[in-house]
Protein backbone atom coordinates (compact mmCIF):
# COMPACT_ATOMS: atom_id res chain seq x y z
CA UNK A 1 0.00 0.00 0.00
CA UNK A 2 1.41 3.37 -1.43
CA UNK A 3 0.03 6.56 0.68
CA UNK A 4 1.07 9.92 -0.86
CA UNK A 5 0.23 13.22 1.29
CA UNK A 6 0.73 16.15 -0.24
CA UNK A 7 1.13 19.09 1.73
CA UNK A 8 -0.64 22.58 2.43
CA UNK A 9 -2.17 23.47 -1.34
CA UNK A 10 -2.21 27.57 -1.68
CA UNK A 11 -4.70 29.06 -3.77
CA UNK A 12 -5.47 28.54 -7.43
CA UNK A 13 -1.73 28.52 -8.17
CA UNK A 14 -1.40 25.34 -5.47
CA UNK A 15 -4.68 23.93 -7.40
CA UNK A 16 -3.27 23.76 -10.82
CA UNK A 17 0.33 21.93 -9.90
CA UNK A 18 -1.86 19.34 -8.54
CA UNK A 19 -3.66 18.59 -11.56
CA UNK A 20 -0.24 18.96 -14.02
CA UNK A 21 2.09 16.73 -11.80
CA UNK A 22 -0.52 14.56 -10.16
CA UNK A 23 -1.53 12.07 -12.51
CA UNK A 24 2.30 10.99 -13.27
CA UNK A 25 3.31 11.15 -9.81
CA UNK A 26 0.24 8.78 -9.15
CA UNK A 27 1.77 6.59 -12.07
CA UNK A 28 5.18 6.57 -11.50
CA UNK A 29 4.97 5.67 -7.87
CA UNK A 30 1.83 3.37 -8.13
CA UNK A 31 0.13 5.40 -5.23
CA UNK A 32 -2.94 3.75 -3.84
CA UNK A 33 -4.15 6.86 -1.92
CA UNK A 34 -3.94 10.03 -2.02
CA UNK A 35 -4.48 12.44 0.80
CA UNK A 36 -3.98 16.31 0.70
CA UNK A 37 -4.34 19.16 2.96
CA UNK A 38 -6.61 21.83 1.43
CA UNK A 39 -7.08 24.80 4.14
CA UNK A 40 -5.73 27.51 1.88
CA UNK A 41 -6.83 26.40 -1.73
CA UNK A 42 -9.40 28.86 -1.83
CA UNK A 43 -7.51 31.89 -2.13
CA UNK A 44 -4.94 31.49 -0.10
CA UNK A 45 -7.53 30.85 3.31
CA UNK A 46 -9.71 28.44 3.88
CA UNK A 47 -11.68 25.88 1.50
CA UNK A 48 -15.14 25.97 -0.87
CA UNK A 49 -17.16 23.23 -2.11
CA UNK A 50 -16.13 24.45 -5.90
CA UNK A 51 -12.42 24.23 -4.53
CA UNK A 52 -12.43 20.98 -2.86
CA UNK A 53 -14.41 19.55 -5.88
CA UNK A 54 -11.25 20.63 -8.03
CA UNK A 55 -8.93 18.77 -5.78
CA UNK A 56 -11.11 15.93 -5.94
CA UNK A 57 -11.27 16.03 -9.64
CA UNK A 58 -7.56 15.75 -10.14
CA UNK A 59 -7.31 12.62 -8.00
CA UNK A 60 -7.11 13.68 -4.52
CA UNK A 61 -9.01 10.75 -2.42
CA UNK A 62 -9.05 12.46 1.02
CA UNK A 63 -8.49 16.59 2.23
CA UNK A 64 -7.53 17.75 5.33
CA UNK A 65 -7.43 20.91 6.95
CA UNK A 66 -6.01 23.02 9.89
CA UNK A 67 -6.93 26.49 12.18
CA UNK A 68 -8.00 28.30 8.50
CA UNK A 69 -10.77 25.45 7.96
CA UNK A 70 -13.68 27.58 8.84
CA UNK A 71 -12.58 31.43 6.66
CA UNK A 72 -14.69 31.13 4.19
CA UNK A 73 -18.47 30.91 5.73
CA UNK A 74 -19.52 28.92 2.85
CA UNK A 75 -17.42 25.72 3.83
CA UNK A 76 -19.63 25.14 6.72
CA UNK A 77 -22.41 23.47 4.90
CA UNK A 78 -20.44 22.03 2.77
CA UNK A 79 -18.18 20.12 5.32
CA UNK A 80 -21.13 19.21 7.29
CA UNK A 81 -21.91 16.85 4.84
CA UNK A 82 -18.78 15.65 2.35
CA UNK A 83 -17.18 13.35 4.97
CA UNK A 84 -13.82 12.78 2.78
CA UNK A 85 -13.50 16.65 3.73
CA UNK A 86 -12.16 16.78 7.28
CA UNK A 87 -11.83 19.49 10.59
CA UNK A 88 -9.90 18.66 12.99
CA UNK A 89 -11.15 15.61 14.81
CA UNK A 90 -10.57 17.68 18.56
CA UNK A 91 -12.87 20.88 17.80
CA UNK A 92 -15.78 20.27 20.57
CA UNK A 93 -18.64 18.11 20.14
CA UNK A 94 -21.66 19.44 17.44
CA UNK A 95 -18.97 21.45 15.48
CA UNK A 96 -19.87 20.55 11.92
CA UNK A 97 -18.23 18.06 9.61
CA UNK A 98 -16.31 15.34 10.82
CA UNK A 99 -12.37 14.48 12.28
CA UNK A 100 -11.47 11.38 10.60
CA UNK A 101 -13.34 8.63 7.92
CA UNK A 102 -12.19 5.13 6.56
CA UNK A 103 -11.42 4.90 2.76
CA UNK A 104 -11.41 1.95 0.53
CA UNK A 105 -9.75 2.19 -2.45
CA UNK A 106 -9.34 -1.32 -3.58
CA UNK A 107 -9.49 -4.85 -2.89
CA UNK A 108 -11.46 -4.01 0.33
CA UNK A 109 -8.78 -2.66 2.41
CA UNK A 110 -9.25 0.10 4.37
CA UNK A 111 -7.25 3.42 5.58
CA UNK A 112 -8.84 6.01 7.85
CA UNK A 113 -7.31 9.35 8.18
CA UNK A 114 -7.42 11.52 11.00
CA UNK A 115 -7.38 14.80 11.66
CA UNK A 116 -5.60 16.99 14.47
CA UNK A 117 -4.96 19.87 15.42
CA UNK A 118 -2.35 20.78 17.64
CA UNK A 119 -2.67 23.37 20.77
CA UNK A 120 0.71 25.40 21.30
CA UNK A 121 0.58 28.43 19.68
CA UNK A 122 -2.63 27.60 17.90
CA UNK A 123 -6.62 27.51 18.86
CA UNK A 124 -6.96 26.18 22.43
CA UNK A 125 -9.20 22.49 21.01
CA UNK A 126 -9.59 19.63 23.06
CA UNK A 127 -6.30 17.94 24.52
CA UNK A 128 -4.77 16.24 20.80
CA UNK A 129 -2.90 13.61 22.27
CA UNK A 130 -5.71 11.93 24.35
CA UNK A 131 -8.63 12.77 21.44
CA UNK A 132 -6.15 11.38 18.93
CA UNK A 133 -5.41 8.12 20.94
CA UNK A 134 -9.18 7.58 21.53
CA UNK A 135 -10.08 7.42 17.79
CA UNK A 136 -7.02 5.46 16.95
CA UNK A 137 -8.22 2.94 19.59
CA UNK A 138 -11.89 3.27 17.55
CA UNK A 139 -10.44 3.01 14.13
CA UNK A 140 -8.38 0.07 14.89
CA UNK A 141 -11.46 -1.99 15.44
CA UNK A 142 -12.03 -1.70 10.82
CA UNK A 143 -7.93 -1.39 9.98
CA UNK A 144 -4.74 -0.75 11.22
CA UNK A 145 -3.76 1.48 8.48
CA UNK A 146 -4.09 4.80 9.91
CA UNK A 147 -2.75 8.41 8.33
CA UNK A 148 -2.54 11.17 10.99
CA UNK A 149 -2.86 14.75 9.83
CA UNK A 150 -1.44 16.78 12.92
CA UNK A 151 -2.11 20.50 12.00
CA UNK A 152 0.31 22.17 14.33
CA UNK A 153 2.76 25.50 14.99
CA UNK A 154 5.37 23.71 17.73
CA UNK A 155 7.72 21.54 15.90
CA UNK A 156 8.17 19.98 19.75
CA UNK A 157 4.43 18.93 20.19
CA UNK A 158 4.15 17.15 16.66
CA UNK A 159 7.70 14.98 17.35
CA UNK A 160 6.19 14.80 21.49
CA UNK A 161 2.72 13.17 19.51
CA UNK A 162 4.73 10.64 17.17
CA UNK A 163 6.31 9.21 19.90
CA UNK A 164 3.30 9.16 21.62
CA UNK A 165 1.19 7.48 19.03
CA UNK A 166 4.00 4.94 17.84
CA UNK A 167 2.72 1.79 16.40
CA UNK A 168 -0.58 2.11 16.67
CA UNK A 169 -0.94 4.59 13.24
CA UNK A 170 1.05 3.82 10.51
CA UNK A 171 2.05 7.80 9.81
CA UNK A 172 1.99 11.07 11.45
CA UNK A 173 2.59 13.87 9.17
CA UNK A 174 2.81 17.48 10.42
CA UNK A 175 1.28 20.00 8.27
CA UNK A 176 0.55 23.99 9.25
CA UNK A 177 3.76 25.71 8.48
CA UNK A 178 4.46 25.46 4.99
CA UNK A 179 8.27 24.65 5.11
CA UNK A 180 9.53 20.74 4.37
CA UNK A 181 11.79 19.49 7.22
CA UNK A 182 14.14 16.61 6.54
CA UNK A 183 13.41 14.72 9.34
CA UNK A 184 11.45 12.02 7.64
CA UNK A 185 11.95 8.57 9.35
CA UNK A 186 10.53 5.22 10.97
CA UNK A 187 9.67 5.51 14.37
CA UNK A 188 10.53 2.57 16.58
CA UNK A 189 7.37 0.92 16.53
CA UNK A 190 6.76 1.16 13.02
CA UNK A 191 4.90 4.60 12.81
CA UNK A 192 6.64 6.86 9.77
CA UNK A 193 6.69 10.41 10.75
CA UNK A 194 8.27 13.76 9.23
CA UNK A 195 7.89 17.26 11.07
CA UNK A 196 6.54 18.92 8.35
CA UNK A 197 5.55 18.16 4.40
CA UNK A 198 5.89 21.57 3.58
CA UNK A 199 3.39 23.06 1.29
CA UNK A 200 1.91 23.11 -2.51
CA UNK A 201 2.14 26.74 -3.97
CA UNK A 202 5.14 29.24 -5.12
CA UNK A 203 8.57 28.65 -4.52
CA UNK A 204 9.23 32.45 -4.38
CA UNK A 205 7.31 33.16 -1.26
CA UNK A 206 7.13 33.38 2.04
CA UNK A 207 4.96 30.46 2.97
CA UNK A 208 3.28 30.81 -0.45
CA UNK A 209 2.59 34.84 0.48
CA UNK A 210 4.66 37.89 -1.54
CA UNK A 211 7.10 37.95 0.33
CA UNK A 212 7.41 42.11 -0.29
CA UNK A 213 4.57 41.96 1.99
CA UNK A 214 5.43 39.75 4.53
CA UNK A 215 8.61 41.82 5.00
CA UNK A 216 6.77 44.79 5.43
CA UNK A 217 4.78 43.34 7.98
CA UNK A 218 7.35 42.27 10.08
CA UNK A 219 9.10 45.78 9.44
CA UNK A 220 6.16 47.83 10.11
CA UNK A 221 3.98 45.86 12.44
CA UNK A 222 0.84 47.08 10.59
CA UNK A 223 -2.08 44.86 9.01
CA UNK A 224 -1.33 44.49 5.64
CA UNK A 225 -3.85 42.62 2.79
CA UNK A 226 -1.97 39.50 1.80
CA UNK A 227 -1.70 38.31 -1.91
CA UNK A 228 -0.67 34.98 -2.94
CA UNK A 229 3.04 35.62 -4.87
CA UNK A 230 3.70 34.18 -8.65
CA UNK A 231 6.10 32.50 -10.36
CA UNK A 232 7.67 28.68 -10.19
CA UNK A 233 5.36 26.18 -8.15
CA UNK A 234 6.82 23.43 -5.78
CA UNK A 235 4.73 20.46 -4.81
CA UNK A 236 6.08 19.14 -1.24
CA UNK A 237 4.86 15.75 -0.51
CA UNK A 238 5.81 12.18 1.39
CA UNK A 239 5.56 8.93 -0.31
CA UNK A 240 4.36 6.49 2.72
CA UNK A 241 4.67 2.46 2.00
CA UNK A 242 2.95 0.60 4.68
CA UNK A 243 2.40 -3.47 5.28
CA UNK A 244 -0.67 -3.67 4.59
CA UNK A 245 -1.44 -6.80 6.93
CA UNK A 246 0.71 -5.20 10.31
CA UNK A 247 -0.12 -1.36 9.17
CA UNK A 248 3.73 -0.78 9.98
CA UNK A 249 5.36 1.86 7.46
CA UNK A 250 8.01 0.25 5.49
CA UNK A 251 9.53 3.51 3.88
CA UNK A 252 8.62 6.87 4.03
CA UNK A 253 9.95 9.67 1.03
CA UNK A 254 10.38 13.18 0.89
CA UNK A 255 9.49 14.47 -2.85
CA UNK A 256 9.18 18.04 -4.11
CA UNK A 257 8.59 18.62 -7.48
CA UNK A 258 8.94 22.16 -9.00
CA UNK A 259 6.17 23.42 -12.25
CA UNK A 260 8.36 26.00 -13.75
CA UNK A 261 6.23 28.37 -15.12
CA UNK A 262 6.20 31.61 -17.16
Amino acid sequence: MKVLFIGDIIGKIGRRIGKSLLPDVVNRYKIDVVIANGENIAGGFGITEKTAMELFSCGVHIITTGNHVWDKKEAIPYIAKESNVLRPINYPVGTPGVGSVIFTPRNNTKVAVINISGRVFMNTLDCPFRTGKAEVERLRESTNIIVVDFHAEATSEKIAFGYYIDGMVSAVIGTHTHVQTADEQILPDGTAYITDVGMTGPQMSVIGIKKEQIIERFLSQMPIKYEIAKGNVTLSAVIIEINEESGKAIKIERLQLTDFQP
